[in-house]
C-alpha cells in the first residue's frame, strides 16, 4: 500500500463508501505479513515510496510465486530481480500485466503505471558483455518511474564512441556507468560531466579482474569527483539510487516552476 492508496482508503471511510470494518481489513497486514518463510513488508511503499522488491536468487519458484501473489493482492506494483525463466513463467501466470525482461532477469507488474519523470537517467555500458547488469539498472529505474536513456558499448578502448554521445550525457540528471575489466569508464565519464555518476563494477574480465574486484577498486579509487560506487554487478542498486536522485531533481524543478 502506498501513500495514494492509503489516502484514498481514508477518504472512502470518511465518506461512508467503505465501512470502518472494511478499512481495518485492508490495513490488517500492515506493516508486514508473516507467511512463515517470509515477512512481506507491505508498509514499504507507504514508508519509502517503493513497494518491497523480491530478490530471486536463493528462493524457490513456489516461494517467489507466493510472495508475488501477496504483493499483487495488496494492489502494489511488483518487481522481482535475478529471476530464472521458470520463476518468470510462474509470476507471469499471476497477472496478464507481468512483463519479463530476460536480459535484465527481472519481472515487473505495473498495476499502477507511474508518470515518467522530466529528468533523465542515462545508463552507459562499457561493453556488450556488461549489458545484463546495465539492463538491470535500466529496467529498475524505469519501473520506478524514471525516464531512462541508454548509451551502450562506449568503453575506453575507443573513446571517440563515448564522445559522440556527450550531448546525451550532458542532458542527464544522473548517470549510471557500468563497466568491467579495469572499470575505467566511470572515471572518464565523471571527468566529463557535472552530474552525479553511479559506478557499477561488473564481474566481466579476465583472471586478474578477480570477478569484478579490480573494477570495484578502480572505481572506489577514482580521481574524478562526484563518482559513487555500488557493489559488483549491482545493477538494481544503481538503478534504484539513480531514481531517488532523479526524484530530488523533480521536486526542485516543481518548486522552481511554482
Amino acid at each position: 500500500m502506498n501513500r495514494e492508496q492509503l489516502e484514498a482508503l481514508l477518504e472512502n471511510v470518511a465518506a461512508g463508501t467503505v465501512t470502518p470494518q472494511e478499512g481495518l481489513e485492508q490495513l490488517r497486514t500492515l506493516p508486514y505479513e508473516d507467511i512463515g518463510f517470509a515477512r512481506i513488508d507491505h508498509h514499504r511503499g507507504l514508508r519509502q515510496g517503493v513497494p518491497e522488491v523480491i530478490f530471486g536468487e536463493g528462493k524457490t519458484v513456489d516461494q517467489i510465486r507466493e510472495i508475488g501473489a501477496r504483493i499483487l493482492d495488496h494492489r502494489s506494483n511488483l518487481l522481482a530481480t535475478r529471476v530464472s525463466p521458470e520463476v518468470a513463467a510462474a509470476l507471469q501466470a499471476l497477472s496478464p500485466q507481468a512483463e519479463y525482461h530476460a536480459m535484465a532477469r527481472i519481472v515487473e507488474v505495473k498495476q499502477h503505471p507511474l508518470p515518467p519523470t522530466q529528468g533523465v537517467v542515462v545508463v552507459a555500458a562499457a561493453g556488450t558483455s556488461d549489458l545484463p547488469v546495465a539492463e538491470e539498472a535500466v529496467v529498475t529505474a524505469r519501473a520506478l518511474g524514471s525516464t531512462v536513456q541508454t548509451v551502450y558499448d562506449v568503453g575506453v578502448a575507443g573513446l571517440h564512441r563515448l564522445l559522440d554521445t556527450r550531448d546525451i550525457l550532458y542532458a542527464a540528471r544522473v548517470i549510471v556507468v557500468v563497466a568491467g575489466m579495469e572499470g575505467a569508464l566511470a572515471s572518464v565519464v565523471g571527468g566529463l560531466v557535472d552530474k552525479p555518476v553511479i559506478a557499477v563494477p561488473t564481474s566481466v574480465g579476465y583472471g586478474a579482474n578477480f570477478g569484478g574486484l579490480a573494477a570495484l577498486l578502480a572505481m572506489l579509487n577514482s580521481c574524478a569527483s562526484g563518482v559513487a560506487v555500488v557493489n559488483i554487478d549491482n545493477g538494481f542498486g544503481a538503478g534504484y539510487m539513480a531514481h531517488t536522485i532523479n526524484l530530488l531533481g523533480e521536486s526542485t524543478t516543481a518548486s522552481q516552476d511554482e
